[in-house]
Parts: structure tokens; C-alpha cells; sequence
């Protein structure tokens, strides 16, 4: 009896023991259906297609005058260092002696003390006075030996003597008038003349000091034209006929202020001669530009200073049948991209330019296939046949910015 309902309670949980983990895979099974199905997402949209986008410019063939610009500083064509002849102590100073001030040739700048050397004239003037009274006097004494040497009343030997004394007299006079110029040279140095019209760049002097022979008394510079030492490069000398002898025509040059080129201000010049030696780092050659009148003295402009840096433009060969490119249209000066009229497709094209300056870039005519316009817009990508839209000149709204940013957003979609 006890046997037989003991077996009912055993099979009961041993279906109980097994119906557990039979749930738990039922419930496994059910949530992996459940999360296995595929669930709908929307569909993406197509990306969207973005053409290139460029400004584009009209290609003309042209003479374009190549103006080679270079950088100099201005001096002066003559400068000198005063110095005294004489020594002495400083009497006088001109006025116009100062640094900066102008002066004329001719006027005295400064003056030494002439005391010393009136009285050293004086003396040489009283002695050639006394010479020629001893030669007054030898004379009289040959002639009177002469004389008597025909009547024998004295010697030969007496009248050779007479002679001599004469020619010591002759001789002594000759050295009394060469000291009295001497004397008078140096009274006339004691004054330091302006050997040109000029400036005064340093003043080395003053009233009461001690100047001894060759002391330096200041610096001077001539003012009726100033020069310009230009350097010219070997490219740039293809494009210059830059005068070699002295009989070739000067070619003109317009300076401006290299330090505020926002100075309006422009001085004509004239390169009149070149350097005969190249120079030794750069092997440039210097071309020696002539302004007159610097300072406007007579002309009215503004004074061109020594040394003033300033930037000369001068007018070169005339390049004829020439595409002048725009600079910012050009990538590493011989990459251009071109846009075919007809069907609006790009084409990247290497030219190589003739010349080039902070502007232009100037090639060939030939070198430019025809029916095409420049593109002058910046693009990242430009593959050759390529589609592209133009931008319409006279839209203001669509900026280089705007477009650089459209051609990144379509290399990205791509």
C-alpha cells in the first residue's frame, strides 16, 4: 500500500524537475524568435548629386608690357668727408652747417684762425722785398764790373763774381715769391669752402676746438641728383635693354616708398649706366638709376631721402600675341583649369609662363587650346571631363567660400 502511492508523488516531480528547464528554453527560444525578427527601417534617401561649381573668365589675347619691379635704397652719388689743410683753432662756423641744413658751393663752412698765417705772409712778403732789393742791387754791381772790364780796371775773375751774386739774387727772389704763395695758400685754407651744393650729413666740429692738419671736420652730400642702385636679376634681364656704353639711350624708372607704399608719391628716373660685375651671392647685376633734383628744390616734390628703401618699376620688353592670366587662377604657377564653352566640362592644363609678377601670370597664346574659358574659382577636386555649373557673374549671394564648401560636401557624399 505504501509502495504504491509513493510512486505517483515520484512521478509527479520528477515531471515537475523536467518541465522546469523545458519552460526556461520554451522561453529562450520564444524571445530569440521574437528579437530575430527583422525589423522595417526606412529606406535612405539617394545622395544627393552636387556639381562642380566655378566662376569663369573670357581668355583674350594680348601685348602685355612686362614691368620688372626691384627693391634699392637711395644715396648719394657724391659724398665727402671735410677735412682741414691747416691746423689751427676753430674760429667760425657757417650757420648752414649743421646737420641737415643746405649750402651752396662756394660758401665757407667753417674757419680756422688765420692769425698766424697773415703774420707768416707778412714775413714772406717782407722777405721777397728784401730779395729783390739784393738783386736790384747785384745787377747794378755786374753791370758796373762789366763796364770796367773793357777798360781793364778790373779783373775777369771780379766780374764772373759780380755775376754770380747776381744769379744767388735771382735765385733767392724765385724762393721769396714761392714762400709768399705758399703763405698765401695757407691763410686761404684756413677757410674750408662747400666744393658743391649740398647737405650736411655729420658735424664733427665745433667753435674752439684744436683741428690739426687732415682732421675730419664732417660729412657733406651732393643734392642735384641722387642714385639708385638697383639689382636685376638674370630672368629679369631677358625682358631689360639696360644700357651697356656710355652713348646707349638711359631707360626710365618710377620709385615709390618701399616703406609706406601706401604713399602716393612716384620720382622718375633714368638708368644710365649697369656694373660691369655680377654679384658675388646673387649673381645679380646692378643697374645705377640718376633722380635729379632729390630734395624738390626746384621742382616741388616730395624730397626723396638718402636712404629711403624704395620700390622701382621699369618698363620692359613688350610681350605681343600673350595670354595674361590672373594670378589667384593659377596654382603653382603653371597649373590652370579650364571649362570647355560647349558642354561646361573641365580640363586641367600645365602652361609655361613667359612671366609672371604679384598679378598676372603670363603665357603663350598657344599654349591655351581655343573656345575655353578660365575658371578662376578654387576647387579641390577637378578630374578632367567633368561637369560643371557655372556661377553667374552677377549673383552676389554665392561667395569662393560657398563653393570651396559644396565641392567638400560632394567629395565627402562620394
Amino acid at each position: 500500500m505504501t509502495t504504491n502511492s509513493s510512486k505517483p508523488r515520484y512521478l509527479a516531480g520528477l515531471l515537475l524537475r523536467l518541465a522546469i528547464p523545458c519552460g526556461i528554453l520554451a522561453a529562450g527560444w520564444f524571445g530569440f524568435q521574437l528579437l530575430a525578427e527583422k525589423v522595417e527601417r526606412p529606406s535612405r534617401p539617394e545622395p544627393r548629386k552636387v556639381l562642380l561649381r566655378s566662376r569663369v573668365e573670357e581668355i583674350e589675347v594680348v601685348d602685355y608690357p612686362v614691368v620688372v619691379k626691384t627693391h634699392a635704397v637711395v644715396q648719394p652719388h657724391n659724398q665727402v668727408t671735410l677735412t682741414s689743410q691747416v691746423s689751427g683753432t676753430v674760429a667760425s662756423i657757417n650757420a648752414s652747417f649743421e646737420v641737415g641744413a643746405y649750402f651752396n658751393k662756394g660758401d665757407v663752412l667753417v674757419e680756422i684762425d688765420p692769425s698766424d698765417y697773415q703774420t707768416a705772409l707778412s714775413v714772406s712778403e717782407s722777405e721777397l722785398e728784401v730779395a729783390k732789393s739784393e738783386l736790384k742791387l747785384a745787377k747794378l754791381v755786374e753791370e758796373r764790373k762789366l763796364r770796367l772790364v773793357e777798360s781793364n780796371a778790373v779783373s775777369q775773375g771780379e766780374v764772373e763774381t759780380a755775376s754770380a751774386s747776381r744769379e744767388q739774387a735771382e735765385a733767392n727772389v724765385a724762393l721769396a715769391e714761392t714762400q709768399v704763395e705758399q703763405a698765401r695758400l695757407n691763410l686761404g685754407r684756413t677757410k674750408i669752402v662747400a666744393p658743391f651744393d649740398g647737405r650736411v650729413m655729420s658735424k664733427l666740429i665745433g667753435i674752439g676746438q684744436l683741428a690739426g692738419t687732415n682732421t675730419p671736420l664732417g660729412e657733406v652730400f651732393a643734392i642735384d641728383y641722387v642714385e639708385v642702385r638697383l639689382p636685376i636679376s638674370g630672368e629679369q634681364r631677358e625682358f631689360l635693354e639696360l644700357p651697356e656704353f656710355a652713348d646707349d639711350a638711359p631707360i626710365a624708372v618710377q620709385l615709390q616708398d618701399g616703406i609706406r607704399q601706401a604713399n602716393d608719391s612716384i620720382w622718375n628716373g633714368r638708368i644710365v649706366r649697369t656694373e660691369g660685375v655680377l654679384d658675388a651671392d646673387s649673381r645679380d647685376l646692378f643697374a645705377i638709376a640718376r633722380i635729379e633734383d632729390p630734395f624738390g628744390r626746384t621742382s616741388g616734390t616730395k624730397p626723396l631721402r638718402i636712404g629711403q628703401p624704395v620700390i622701382a618699376s621699369i618698363e620692359g620688353t613688350l610681350l605681343r600675341d600673350v595670354i595674361a592670366l590672373p594670378r589667384a587662377a593659377v596654382r603653382q604657377l603653371d597649373q590652370i583649369v579650364l571649362v570647355n564653352q560647349e558642354n561646361q566640362t573641365l580640363l586641367p592644363l600645365m602652361v609655361e609662363p613667359l612671366w609672371s609678377d604679384a598679378e598676372k601670370v603670363i603665357v603663350p597664346s598657344k599654349s591655351v587650346p581655343k573656345g575655353m574659358w578660365l575658371a578662376t574659382t578654387p576647387m579641390v577636386f577637378t578630374p578632367k571631363g567633368a561637369k560643371i555649373e557655372i556661377i553667374p557673374p552677377a549673383n552676389p549671394t554665392i561667395t569662393i567660400a560657398e563653393s570651396t564648401s559644396l565641392e567638400t560636401d560632394e567629395s565627402v557624399t562620394n
